[in-house]
Formats: structure tokens, sequence, C-alpha cells
């Protein structure tokens, strides 16, 4: 007998009574520091929007993208955090690993290759890539996983918008560092940051 999604996503989100002490500082740690970018990124914009400055029409897609992937992984990290833990750990979690350091590593890169654009073109791109490449892995994984029935539509339905989240950011943020980061200089010099 099947159940609907949404109850099946009631009973997924319903996990967290399912936490230990270290599950809640992790997920409250991981999850924090997702929606801690969407929040900086998000001010960094609307300060310089609401002050004249224009930005390109693409650049509202980070913090967009940022939304849909905090959210996603708020949802997803609570399987990861207790049904799917112990499966987790034969290999998924290094990749997981892997496939985050690339991703944070990629925005701090590009942050910083407002200041050297030349110099970190080519390690941005790389990290960028191979944020891109592992989270292909990563949901290679949860295919098989989900096939050998160590997984459900909610924890797949998550990583489909993980993945959806991450590109959206992602690839307008590299979009904005190779047109020169438009608008960040007048932002900057509003005084605010």
């Amino acid at each position: 007998m099947s159940t609907s999604f949404v109850k099946e996503t009631w009973i997924y989100a319903s996990r967290v009574r399912e936490f230990s002490l270290k599950d809640w500082i992790v997920y409250v740690l991981w999850v924090g520091m997702m929606y801690g970018l969407f929040a900086v990124v998000t001010l960094f914009i609307g300060v310089g929007h609401v002050n004249g400055v224009n930005f390109p029409a693409y650049v509202y897609n980070i913090p967009l993208g940022i939304f849909i992937f905090s959210t996603a992984i708020a949802f997803d990290t609570i399987g990861h955090r207790t049904i799917y833990k112990e499966f987790l750990q034969k290999a998924e979690a290094l990749v997981h690993h892997i496939t985050i350091f690339a991703g944070i590593t990629s925005v701090l890169v590009l942050c910083m290759a407002y200041h050297f654009p030349v110099f970190l073109r080519i390690p941005a791109l790389v990290l960028v890539s191979l944020s891109i490449v592992y989270s292909l892995i990563d949901e290679g994984l949860h295919w098989y996983r989900y096939l050998a029935q160590h997984s459900d539509r909610v924890e797949m339905w998550s990583h489909f918008f993980i993945f959806v989240g991450h590109l959206i950011m992602i690839l307008a943020w590299w979009q904005w560092y190779s047109e020169g980061y438009q608008g960040v200089n007048e932002t900057l010099a509003l005084g605010f940051f």
C-alpha cells in the first residue's frame, strides 16, 4: 500500500525527533552555515539594489539558488542523520565530505577572485567543476541506494533540489565573476561592508 508524498514528507521530517545531541549540533551548524550564506549574499545584493546599484539580472539567481539548495539540504540531512546514517558510512559519507569541501572552497575562491581575478580563475574553475562532478557522483550513489530500497522519494526529491539549487547558485556566481563582478565596487563604496 502506497502513501502520499505529503505523508512521506511529514514522516521524513518528523525523524528530527530521533536526533541525538551530536546530530542536532551537526544539523544546526551545516544547515545554519548554508542559510547564513543565503543571508549574507541576500543582504549584500539587497543593500546594493536598494541603493540603486544595477546588478546584472542573473545575479539575483545566486540567493535564489542558495535558498533552494539550503532548504533541500535541511530536509536531506534529516535522513542522513537518522534512517540512512548507517548505510551512508559505507562510502557515500566520503563522497559527501569531498563534495562539501569542493563546494565550500569553490565559493570561497570565487569570493577571493574579486581581488585576484586572473590568478584565481583556474583554481575557481577547477573547484566549481569538481563541486559539480562530485555532486553527480553523489547523485549516482543516491540512485543506487534508491534502487536497492535504501532511500525514499523524499530523499530523492531533496537531492534533486540540492542539485538544482547548487547549479543555479554556482553557475550564476561563476558568470558574475567572469563578467567582473558588476555592481560589487558600487555596493562596497556605499560603506556598509
